[in-house]
C-alpha cells in the first residue's frame, strides 16, 4: 500500500537482486514528480527497524528517492539472541549483490537523476564502505560507525577485510565516528583515515566527542542529540555536493 503525505509517498516493494532473488524493501520519494537523486539506507544488524524506514522518509522530505533493503529477506529477521549469529553468517557477496540491485532499481526509477548515494550505521556502515569499494554505480557514501572494518579473523562469509578494500574506493566518502565507540574504535578510525590518505581518496571525516556507537539511533540509549543533529547536517551537505549537481 502506498502512503502519501503532502510532501512524500512511501511503500513496501520488492526488487531484483543480482542473483534474481526478489528483495523486500521500503521506499520513500517526493510526492511531486521531478528528477531526484537516490539514496540507499543500509540497515543495521538488528534488521529492518522502523528507524531505518523513518530515515528514508526524512531523505524523501529533502528531495531524495530513498530505499532501505531488507538484507535478511532470505534468512528472515533473527530473534534478538540470534542477531550476531545471523549477521556474521550472511555472505558479504550476497549483501553486495543485494545492494547492487537496489542501486540499479534507483537508477532505473522513472524520476531518478542518475546519481545514487548510500548511507549505513554500525554493520550497515561496514556494508556502505565495502559497497563503495566494490561497486562502480554509487556516487557518494556515508559510513557512520561501521564496525568490524578490521576483523579479528577472516571467515568464509567474510573472506576479505574491509580495510583492505579502501584502495578500490570508487566515490567520495563521509566517515563519522564517536570517541567513546569500541567498534570501530578511534584507533580503527585512524587506520581508515591513513588508508584513505595513502591511496589519495576523496573523503570527509569527523570524530565526535561525547558520542559512542549508534549515536544517531534516536530509539536507543546510545543516542546523542547534538552529534546526531550535526551529522544529519553534514550528510545533507555532502549529498547535495555529490548527488544533486
Amino acid at each position: 500500500m502506498v502512503t502519501t503525505t503532502a510532501n512524500i509517498q512511501s511503500e513496501s516493494i520488492r526488487y531484483a537482486s543480482q542473483d534474481g532473488t526478489q528483495i523486500d524493501a521500503y521506499i520513500s520519494q517526493p510526492a511531486i514528480p521531478g528528477k531526484y537523486p537516490g539514496v540507499i539506507v543500509a540497515m543495521e544488524g538488528m534488521g529492518l527497524e522502523d528507524h531505518m524506514k523513518e530515515l528514508t522518509r526524512r531523505f524523501a522530505e529533502q528531495g531524495y528517492i530513498a530505499i532501505v533493503p531488507d538484507l535478511y529477506t532470505r534468512e528472515g529477521r533473527p530473534a534478538p539472541e540470534k542477531v550476531l549469529e545471523t549477521l556474521f553468517a550472511v555472505p558479504d557477496s550476497q549483501t553486495m549483490a543485494d545492494l547492487e540491485g537496489a542501486t540499479l532499481h534507483l537508477k532505473n526509477h522513472a524520476h531518478a537523476n542518475g546519481k545514487v548515494g548510500i548511507i549505513g550505521f554500525c554493520s550497515g556502515g561496514r556494508y556502505t564502505l565495502m559497497f563503495a569499494c566494490t561497486s562502480g554505480n554509487v556516487d557518494a557514501a556515508v559510513d557512520s560507525a561501521g564496525g568490524h572494518i578490521i576483523p579479528d579473523e577472516l571467515t568464509e562469509s567474510r573472506p576479505v577485510a574491509t580495510i583492505d578494500m579502501v584502495a578500490n574506493l570508487a566515490c567520495p566518502l563521509l566517515a563519522l565516528f564517536g570517541e567513546e565507540d569500541g567498534n570501530p574504535s578511534p584507533a580503527h578510525a585512524t587506520r581508515l583515515v591513513e588508508e584513505l590518505d595513502k591511496h589519495g581518496k576523496t573523503y570527509e571525516y569527523k570524530m565526535y566527542a561525547n558520542a559512542g556507537h549508534a549515536f544517531f539511533a534516536d530509539y536507543r540509549p546510545s543516542y546523542r542529540a547534538a552529534p546526531a543533529q550535526d551529522m544529519w547536517h553534514r550528510v545533507l551537505l555532502f549529498y547535495e555536493k555529490y548527488l544533486t549537481s
